[in-house]
């Protein structure tokens, strides 16, 4: 408790709530000033960033790529950008296997994303197989742990700007080593609508597996790499 009287009208803390003495501020003594509101989360932020990530199993070699927006584009754009990071490295591969999640912007139906994987194979000549984990059991994929790791390095800093976003990034490791983190600054505001024509044309383009064709489809490129 407080003694005194209060100046400038400030109140006395009694307990656990403010009372302001009879007669001040012309209110009874059983007044109460409103309390400002209180957020019960952190405050809505003005920029948004969303990272993308790919860990190449083999090597243990993690990418994380930042964006503004989640979406399908977003995803081909870092698609594009992992792989002219790792291509000098990578002079004998022809074929990627891709484990993804089975989320609505990723899935093995979405036309969006279908499309912006044909485009990634054409350009890069490499024949794409994507593989789906069942729906809930992106637990099992082991970039998850790639995720928790990246957030302790965060934790409790203040993500103001993309230099203390990239600054916590590249603290982080995975088996012994950091991650390459790279930055893409496109918007992203809409995204192209696919024709039924260009439709026809994705699934002529696709060869699904008999057994599970939502899960595990392939991708060959018009012209394969290295020849």
């Amino acid at each position: 408790m407080v003694k005194g009287r209060p100046k400038n009208n400030s109140p006395v803390c009694q307990g656990d709530s403010p009372i302001f003495p009879t007669g001040e501020l012309g209110q009874s003594p059983n007044y109460f000033p409103a309390a400002p509101k209180g957020l019960d989360h952190d405050p809505p932020a003005k920029h948004k960033l969303v990272p993308f990530g790919v860990l190449m199993l083999g090597t243990g070699l993690l990418t994380l790529v930042f964006g503004n927006r989640e979406c399908s584009d977003f995803w081909g754009d870092c698609m594009k950008t992992w792989w002219t990071s790792v291509r000098a490295r990578c002079r004998g591969v022809r074929r990627l296997v891709v484990y993804l999640d089975n989320g609505p912007k990723n899935s093995g139906v979405t036309r969006k994303f279908l499309r912006r994987m044909i485009e990634f194979a054409d350009w890069s000549g490499l024949e794409i197989r994507l593989v789906y984990y069942p729906p809930y059991h992106s637990k099992y994929n082991p970039i998850e742990r790639c995720w928790s790791s990246l957030q302790k390095k965060w934790n409790g800093v203040l993500l103001t700007c993309w230099a203390v976003v990239h600054a916590c990034a590249l603290r982080m490791r995975w088996k012994g080593n950091h991650p390459e983190v790279h930055r893409i600054n496109a918007d992203y505001e809409t995204e192209l609508p696919v024709s039924t024509e260009e439709t026809k044309a994705i699934n002529a383009r696709l060869e699904r597996s008999p057994t599970l064709p939502k899960y595990d489809l392939t991708i060959k490129p018009k012209k394969p790499r290295g020849r």
